[in-house]
């Protein structure tokens, strides 16, 4: 059972997960570039900032974790599937953790009054993959349920 396609998605999708957490996800640039990443990240004095930097931190590894997790339940297909859609959830939290981060740096630089520039970078980019992978692994483990309850049948 190691030889079905969800595994290798879902274990793409953990990877992705752990490797956005080493690469910045926000850049701004004020004179002073500024990095939002899981890892480290600039600090400025606002309690929502701090907080959904660390919740980055938190929402990487356990997205990773619970993907790599669900690869091991191949016979229980409905825990399985339950495992999928919370690293679905979890990814949502990790992006809007992340440009929650972003948003608020902004606002920040903007009080300043600095001249700013901002774009995404590449750990960003490493998110986006995640949860087509997630919603591929989660078909593969209904088309599996399929051919086990037809299977069932005769």
């Amino acid at each position: 059972m190691v030889a079905r396609i969800q595994n290798l998605y879902l274990f793409l999708a953990g990877l992705l997960a752990l490797l956005s957490m080493f690469f910045p996800f926000w850049s701004f640039s004020a004179g002073n570039i500024f990095l939002i990443s899981d890892v480290g990240s600039s600090t400025i004095p606002d309690l929502v900032f701090s907080v959904a930097t660390h919740a980055g931190l938190i929402f990487s590894p356990l997205t990773a974790l619970i993907s790599v997790t669900a690869i091991f339940f191949f016979k229980n297909r409905a825990l399985q599937s339950k495992l999928i859609l919370l690293a679905i959830l979890l990814f949502l939290g990790d992006l809007f953790s992340g440009l929650t981060a972003a948003h608020v740096m902004n606002q920040h630089l903007q009080t300043i009054g600095a001249a700013i520039t901002h774009k995404p970078e590449a750990g960003f980019f490493i998110l986006l993959p995640e949860p087509v992978l997630l919603l591929l692994a989660l078909k593969g483990v209904k088309t599996d349920d399929k051919i086990a309850n037809a299977y069932k049948r005769l």
